[in-house]
C-alpha cells in the first residue's frame, strides 16, 4: 500500500502526526527540561519502572482513568447521595495525575523523533483533560454539581483522545521500559520488546 490515504483514517492521521516536523521545535525546547527533571540518574530509573521490570506509566494511568471514569458513572447513575464520592474520585485522579505524568515524561525522553511528536500532543491533550477535571472539582466544591459533571464529561473526551495517543505509543510503537528477559523468544516463536533495559 503506497499511500496513507488508502489506510483507515485514524491510521493515516497517526502517521501524519508522526511525520509532523512542525512539532520538532517544541520538542527541542521541551526535551532538555524533561530529560533533566525526569529521565536521568536514580530518579529516571525509578520513574521508568526499571526496578519493576517494565514501565510504571501504564499502571498509574489506570488509577487516573479509573477514578475519573468512576466519578462520571456515579454522576450518571449514583444519585444525590453519591455526589461527595464522585467529587472525591475526581480529586484522587487529580492527585494521581502528577506522578503519572512524570513517568510518562521519563519514557518520552528516551524515545525517537516520531514518538516524541506524538508524545508531545499526548501531553498537551492530557493537560486539557487535567484542566477540565480541575474545573470540575472546583465546581463540585462550590455546590455546582451539574456543572461539575458536565465538565467531567468534557474532560473524559480529552482523556479518551490522550489515551488513544498513549495507546498508539505503547502498542504500535512499543514505547516503554522492559527488562531484557522479556525480549526473549516466547513459546510461539515471536519476539517482544527491545533488548535495551530502558525499552528504547
Amino acid at each position: 500500500m503506497s499511500s496513507v490515504e488508502k489506510l483507515p483514517p485514524q491510521v493515516s492521521a497517526m502517521l501524519r502526526l508522526e511525520e509532523a516536523e512542525s512539532l520538532d521545535r517544541a520538542v527541542a525546547a521541551v526535551a532538555p527540561v524533561v530529560g533533566a527533571a525526569f529521565a536521568t540518574g536514580r530518579r529516571g530509573r525509578l520513574l521508568r519502572g526499571e526496578w519493576l521490570g517494565h514501565a510504571l506509566h501504564p499502571l498509574l494511568t489506570d488509577v487516573v482513568i479509573g477514578t475519573w471514569t468512576s466519578a462520571s458513572v456515579l454522576d450518571a447513575v449514583g444519585g444525590d447521595d453519591t455526589r461527595g464520592a464522585a467529587r472525591t474520585l475526581v480529586g484522587v485522579g487529580l492527585v494521581s495525575v502528577g506522578p503519572t505524568a512524570w513517568t510518562g515524561w521519563a519514557e518520552w525522553s528516551g524515545s525517537g523523533p516520531r514518538e516524541q511528536r506524538v508524545g508531545l500532543v499526548h501531553a498537551v491533550t492530557n493537560g486539557a483533560a487535567i484542566g477540565l477535571y480541575g474545573a470540575s472539582y472546583l465546581s463540585r466544591r462550590r455546590g455546582r454539581h451539574t456543572q461539575g459533571a458536565l465538565l467531567a464529561v468534557a474532560g473524559a473526551a480529552a482523556m479518551g483522545a490522550a489515551a488513544y495517543l498513549g495507546g498508539h505509543l505503547s502498542t504500535a510503537r512499543d514505547v516503554g521500559t522492559r527488562h531484557p528477559a522479556f525480549s526473549a523468544t516466547d513459546g510461539a516463536g515471536a519476539t517482544g520488546g527491545s533488548p535495551d533495559p530502558t525499552g528504547h
